[in-house]
């Protein structure tokens, strides 16, 4: 059985060359395009739509690394916890998307690509009635492309 893998595997290494002997590196393996479309999160802490440290600090990197990309399109989405009433907490959302959305377009993104959504507290309780913490946020996603 062994000489049987072996000779597969001596076929395949002699079809793989076969174009004219064995390609370079740099034609199998690419480097990932940071210009693509991504998703990332926003955490705040508890009742706060103000961004921490941690929240600049990740904008500003995702602001870095698509420096020089097309960006077609942002969504941010604002999110609540079930803590606090339905109309408090749709309008922490809104302030959270507000604030990120602000914070992107100060780090030199396009304006006109924003789109915000508010979803409050809707979804953030688990099944039994568990509060969802991690609903604290916002999400962002962002169509870039190679320009």
């Amino acid at each position: 059985m062994k000489g049987l893998i072996l000779l597969f595997g001596a076929g395949a290494l002699a079809v793989a060359g076969c174009a004219g002997g064995p390609a370079a590196r740099g034609d199998l393996i690419a480097e990932p395009s940071a210009c693509a479309p991504q998703r990332f999160d926003i955490y705040f802490r508890d009742g706060e739509a103000g961004l921490t440290d941690a929240a600049r600090h990740a904008i500003g990197l995702t602001a870095t690394q698509l420096q020089g990309c097309a960006i077609r399109k942002v969504e941010v989405v604002g999110l609540a916890d079930a803590r606090g009433g339905p109309d408090a907490n749709l309008d922490l959302s809104e302030r959270r998307a507000v604030a990120v959305k602000e914070a992107l377009e100060a780090a030199g993104w396009p304006a006109p690509a924003f789109s915000l959504m508010v979803a409050g507290e809707s979804g953030s309780v688990a099944a039994g009635g568990v509060s969802e913490p991690m609903r604290r946020r916002t999400e962002v996603v962002v169509d870039a492309a190679p320009r």
